[in-house]
């Protein structure tokens, strides 16, 4: 077997491996655990920076296995999987020590790394997958490994959550299923290709073709949390915050999201979608919840909520960008997939690094928390800045590619879905920074974690394990938007899958 076949298999492997051995072990057992999430994530790094070196030099990574009559098991590696795979497996370093530090005393740790690991194996699977069938396959294995996870605290409001989450996502996936069967039975499955494989289908079998849309947006949007299909996302909220952070940035709404770009630029084409009129309402759907998940975040007091509202607002940007249907706002959707994901990990590590330090969880309790965790309060605001579209933080630029991309396509409207939006994110991120810093601060914490020991006299800030993903990943949100121009960035390969897709 050639490297080239073997190396999309190994990367998928690399967290399932070590996921499966995690199960096995006892609880006491820290430092096999702690080695074996290390090796899984380092290995996995490895193989990704080998493949995004592959496919720079114009290398073909194609893993395939048969499965079902008439189709097979493929995973390949081109630019569009490589967005989604690097964000994966990057967060995955930086919530996997997180994780770590958070659970330290905490039950059932094997089980809960081992479900970790299981989750990031489905969203690479997913992520790679090279066709219609090992999407799905994948897209479900992803709700299976990410509901332990969610109800992993075992409260009666963790396990009412997870039954939540269950209903939405198993409903989600049987649409999907239905709209992928659906193609099949007129095209069986092929593997994807930059501007679908659809249009000879277009004359002749139109409302099949709308309808096996439908099917699929319907289901994809469960996980991308489109309105009316967010229900799930805010009650989610109970799991613990690596969880938040993973469901968020780098696995379920990502999958969500990711599945979209490829339907709309993989399987259908974009000539396609535009012949069928399935753009519009695509569109209005993506600017629909991006207004809806700010106004609804502005009503929320508790801190992960607001967040988990302001997630169902900005990963609609990227559907939005899709739906666009021109190159610069394709841009703005492929460069936010990976934005987003650094800035809103950093947000859901903040507010973990503030409940599990000093017992805060509502934003009336944050009251002058910058001065008692200043290092966590800037990497906070650095990326509630991004958030908002504050340059030059790398939400700023995929909010200018963005609207640069609306006017292209004479979609002037857009600006004001955007500017609103941005303005919506100030509204409910600022008062936020604002309390953080000039509040003044209460004379005792509600909760102050003693295991954790001062790092200098009166100042104290969070375990190291919990400060340092979160720093990084703060740092790597300010660096993308600053060195966007670079041949390194997440805007360069951005342009690298868009001229790939138009032709440009």
């Amino acid at each position: 077997m050639a490297w080239t076949t073997a190396l999309p298999l190994a990367i998928v492997l690399s967290s399932l491996v070590p996921g499966l051995l995690i199960f096995a072990l006892r609880e006491d057992q820290h430092w096999q655990r702690t080695a074996l999430n290390l090796a899984g994530v380092f290995t996995k790094l490895l193989l990704v920076a080998l493949m995004l070196y592959g496919v720079s030099r114009g290398l073909v990574f194609h893993f395939s296995l048969p499965f079902l009559p008439d189709s097979e098991l493929v995973f390949q590696g081109d630019a569009l999987s490589l967005q989604f795979v690097g964000l994966s497996s990057l967060l995955w370093l930086a919530t996997t020590i997180y994780a770590i530090g958070y659970l330290e005393d905490s039950p059932l740790r094997s089980r809960f790394f081992g479900y970790f690991s299981l989750c990031v194996s489905a969203t690479v699977g997913l992520a790679l997958a090279g066709n219609l069938v090992t999407f799905l396959l994948f897209y479900e294995l992803l709700t299976l490994a990410t509901f332990p996870l969610v109800v992993h605290r075992g409260t009666p409001e963790a396990l009412r959550a997870g039954r939540v989450y269950l209903a939405y996502t198993l409903g989600g996936g049987t649409l999907l299923l239905m709209g992928v069967a659906l193609l099949h039975s007129l095209t069986g499955s092929p593997d994807f290709m930059p501007g679908g494989y659809l249009a000879p289908l277009v004359e002749s079998h139109p409302a099949s073709l709308v309808m096996a849309f439908a099917l699929l947006i319907l289901g994809l949007g469960v996980k991308a949390a489109l309105i009316p299909l967010h229900g799930w996302l805010p009650q989610a909220m109970v799991a613990p915050a690596p969880v938040s952070a993973l469901l968020h940035a780098v696995a379920v709404v990502k999958a969500g999201a990711f599945g979209i770009l490829r339907v709309v630029y993989d399987v259908y084409g974009i000539e396609p979608v535009q012949a069928l009129y399935l753009d519009q309402p695509l569109l209005w759907l993506a600017a629909s919840t991006i207004i809806y998940g700010s106004l609804k975040a502005m009503q929320q007091q508790d801190i992960k909520k607001r967040l988990a509202y302001s997630t169902v607002s900005q990963v609609s940007y990227i559907t939005l960008g899709v739906a666009l249907i021109g190159p610069l706002a394709a841009i703005g959707a492929l460069v936010h997939l990976v934005h987003q994901g650094l800035m809103k990990v950093t947000l859901f590590f903040c507010a973990g690094n503030f409940a599990e330090t000093l017992g805060v969880h509502r934003i009336q309790e944050m009251n002058g928390i910058g001065r008692r965790m200043p290092l966590t309060m800037a990497a906070f605001t650095i990326a509630a800045l991004g958030m908002i579209g504050a340059p030059p933080i790398a939400g700023f630029i995929s909010k200018w590619y963005l609207g640069l991309g609306a006017l292209q396509v004479d979609h002037a409207w857009v600006l004001a879905v955007l500017v609103a939006s941005g303005l919506l994110n100030a509204v409910y991120f600022l008062p936020l920074i604002y309390r953080g810093w000039f509040a003044q601060p209460p004379d005792q914490w509600h909760h102050e974690n003693r295991r954790w020991k001062k790092t200098r006299p009166g100042w104290r800030e969070t375990h190291w394990m919990l400060l340092v993903p979160t720093l990084f990943t703060a740092l790597l949100s300010l660096l993308a938007g600053i060195f966007a121009g670079t041949d390194i960035s997440p805007l360069a390969w951005a342009r690298l899958i868009v001229a790939r897709e138009f032709g440009a």
